[in-house]
């Protein structure tokens, strides 16, 4: 089932109606919609379809309806999600949540001013409920497959694309070198970052994009909040709203597992080695014809972004009094 009308009458019988309806941007192979729906008796409900586009290779990840059940075991943890109201191997509808997700207006305008000093502490918390949620939530094929050795997917994937880039060699190999021994193995949402956050005045009040989860280090999660790239321009080392401490302080009280400060440095960096490849692989796309687009032709210069702060993070190791001051 594709249709929206379809779907939304299957989700709240035949005299549902749909009295205004929006595509969003974004997604190549998937649609999201603004759905404002009426019921008989006056019921209104505001509501967000997603559908895997008609013909369309699928993403990588999960599918829809894996990401329904992730979001409904996220939210048994006690983790801000939308509420799924119905779902199906095409598609999800569910409730749809106001507030902001594009960073740069979260992290400079007035309205989100006494927001922006807890959402660190907020992201802890969050952070702490996903490491909380059953491995049996995930897909069948994700946990069979089991923890990945996530340097050893990304060297592959560097070695695919066919260009010498010496500082992402660099960086695998000091990781090889330097890899911290994980304790345990979670429920990693795998895209956490700002951007992937509905936020209104008070804080967060949804946590998105949940295709990527997977079994794996919790501290992946973390280390990928702070990655530079989702600071956008802040000073701020969690993503561009909060320090370190008040992320990992939060995240111990809130039931998380106690973060070793090296460890925690070790998945950011690895987080950016992660971007920049993926930057690499966004514009082949675009330079070897595979989708044409001035967007991933633009995300190539952030490739030297990234190797640039690789360099620093390489340098600046635990080891260094600069590095340990930060926390």
């Amino acid at each position: 089932m594709s249709d929206r009308h379809a779907i939304v009458r299957e989700a709240f019988g035949d005299q549902a109606t749909i009295e205004a309806g929006a595509r969003l941007p974004g997604g190549a192979s998937r649609e999201t919609w603004a759905l404002d729906v009426a019921t008989p008796g006056g019921g209104r409900h505001e509501l967000i379809l997603r559908l895997d586009s008609p013909g369309a290779a699928p993403e990588a990840g999960a599918g829809l309806a894996a990401e329904a059940r992730l979001m409904r075991a996220a939210a048994g943890a006690g983790v801000p999600v939308p509420r799924i109201i119905a779902c199906g191997e095409s598609y999800i509808l569910m409730t749809r949540v106001p507030g902001e997700t594009i960073p740069r207006k979260i992290l400079r305008d007035d309205a989100y001013a006494a927001a922006r000093p807890r959402l660190a502490r907020q992201c802890g918390q969050a952070l702490a409920a996903i490491h909380r949620m059953p491995l049996s939530a995930l897909p069948p094929e994700e946990r069979r497959a089991g923890p990945q050795d996530p340097l050893l997917r990304w060297r592959e994937v560097l070695d695919q694309l066919g260009e010498p880039h010496p500082v992402f060699e660099l960086a695998l190999r000091r990781l090889a070198a330097t890899r911290p021994r994980g304790r345990r193995h979670t429920v990693v949402h795998g895209d956490f970052r700002n951007g992937n956050l509905i936020v209104g005045p008070e804080g967060i009040r949804a946590v998105l994009d949940w295709e990527l989860a997977h079994a794996g280090d919790p501290l992946e999660d973390l280390g990928w909040l702070c990655v530079k790239a989702w600071r956008f321009g802040s000073p701020l080392p969690v993503g561009g709203f909060g320090g370190y401490s008040d992320l990992v302080h939060a995240y111990e009280e809130a039931g998380g597992q106690a973060v070793d400060r090296d460890a925690l440095r070790w998945w950011e960096t690895f987080g950016v080695l992660k971007w920049g490849v993926i930057c690499v692989m966004q514009t082949m796309r675009h330079l070897r014809g595979g989708a044409r687009s001035v967007e991933l032709a633009a995300i190539g210069r952030r490739v030297c972004e990234n190797e640039w702060d690789l360099l620093r993070l390489l340098r600046e190791g635990p080891e260094n009094p600069r590095s340990v001051a930060r926390w």
